[in-house]
């Protein structure tokens, strides 16, 4: 992990997005500018983000009623992965997740972004794209990952972690019991069966199209497998999910949730997908960290105390989690297994005999599979 080179994240020209953004800025906010755009080095590999402020004439009118304040105001823009560059996803809606943080904004109290615009034309930038406004904060680090040392969240002390996880899985519970289930429909997926079913069968379709003239990952295929054998017999009702339940996408003021970030995931399902997804995300970290030698937080975000924390602020129990720890130790497989063909297309890593290996993770979620996983954890 610390040898391989990071993933490329994008292929677009940043001097050439700026150009074409101030473009874009003049016709909603005639004589602005956009100044100081940066990439963060952080960038993911699925959509795209780019900071940049607002510099406007004196009285210029913003968003909404009245200006933009101060005059060079603060933005991250979310733009639709190059369709041209082997995307992670096969398809980005950026519509979907514009209106997803809406309605989590008028519907709960989570700290939810402002977005203050909605591109839905290719055109200005090459894809659809979504403007909200910046939140100050730090996030905990993926690479090197937080679990590491030489980060803010690995230094902080027992008392400051602990508080950052109850006010992290408190944004879940109150996500799930203060957003109507109704008024989130759009985000219901296709097919046949309950939400978890729908969930599920989304979930092979896009393996279908990860390995789509590639080698099939045996390993995921045994997970799929294993999932109908786990199956919840009562897997409740939906609520919406974040879907990418995890501290990477929170900034945080000090130890305090600041803004929610990332809902390109979101949807109808359980209210175990999203705890699945925050337990095995923190568990992906801390394995690879144990592997490399470190001691990594294996006290902090551990499955039993996230699982209490969730029952205590909402009184629903957790239910089926190794189901949904292994479903979400799945998801991340498939995503992995994606981001490795696409290294692979940029001439980046080869690709070895057996695809299995490309999974970072391989050795945990054969664990899941053969159900030894959470017996040997801590």
């Amino acid at each position: 992990m610390t040898a391989a080179p990071r993933p490329r994240t994008t292929t677009r020209d940043p001097d050439e997005l700026a150009h074409r953004l101030t473009a874009w800025l003049d016709m909603r906010l005639p004589g602005a500018r956009a100044v100081d755009v940066t990439v963060p080095a952080s960038n993911g590999m699925s959509s795209e983000t780019l900071l940049f402020g607002i510099e406007q004439p004196e009285g210029a009118a913003g968003p909404g009623a009245g200006h933009l304040e101060p005059a060079v105001h603060a933005c991250a823009l979310r733009l639709a992965a190059d369709p041209a560059a082997y995307t992670v996803f096969p398809v980005y809606d950026m519509a979907r997740q514009y209106r997803t943080m809406r309605l989590v904004a008028d519907r709960s109290d989570l700290p939810v972004p402002k977005v203050l615009w909605l591109e839905e034309d290719p055109g200005p930038l090459g894809a659809p794209f979504f403007v909200m406004e910046r939140v100050e904060g730090r996030v905990p680090p993926d690479v090197m990952p937080y679990t590491y040392e030489g980060n803010w969240l690995h230094a902080a002390s027992d008392e400051e972690r602990e508080h950052l996880e109850a006010a992290t899985i408190a944004l879940l519970g109150r996500l799930h019991d203060q957003v109507p289930a109704g008024d989130a429909q759009f985000l219901a997926l296709p097919g046949e069966g309950d939400a978890l079913r729908r969930h599920v069968t989304a979930q092979r379709a896009y393996y279908e199209w990860v390995v789509d003239g590639l080698a099939r990952s045996p390993l995921i295929e045994d997970a799929f497998d294993r999932l109908e054998e786990l199956w919840p017999h009562d897997p409740g009702t939906p609520v919406l999910n974040w879907g990418d339940a995890r501290i990477g996408n929170v900034v945080y003021d000090g130890f305090e949730p600041a803004a929610v970030l990332d809902w390109e995931m979101a949807a109808l399902a359980p209210r175990e997908v999203d705890l699945g997804w925050t337990v095995y995300l923190h568990r992906f970290f801390q394995d690879l960290t144990v592997a490399f030698g470190q001691r990594g937080l294996p006290d902090f975000l551990r499955r039993d105390r996230i699982e209490a924390r969730y029952a205590d602020l909402t009184g629903h129990t957790p239910r089926d989690m190794d189901f949904y720890t292994l479903y979400a130790a799945l998801r991340h497989a498939v995503v992995m297994l994606r981001i490795a063909y696409r290294q692979a297309h940029f001439g980046e890593v080869a690709v070895p005999a057996e695809a299995d290996t490309l999974i970072l993770h391989h050795g945990s979620l054969r664990a899941m599979v053969q159900g030894s996983y959470w017996d040997r954890a801590t």
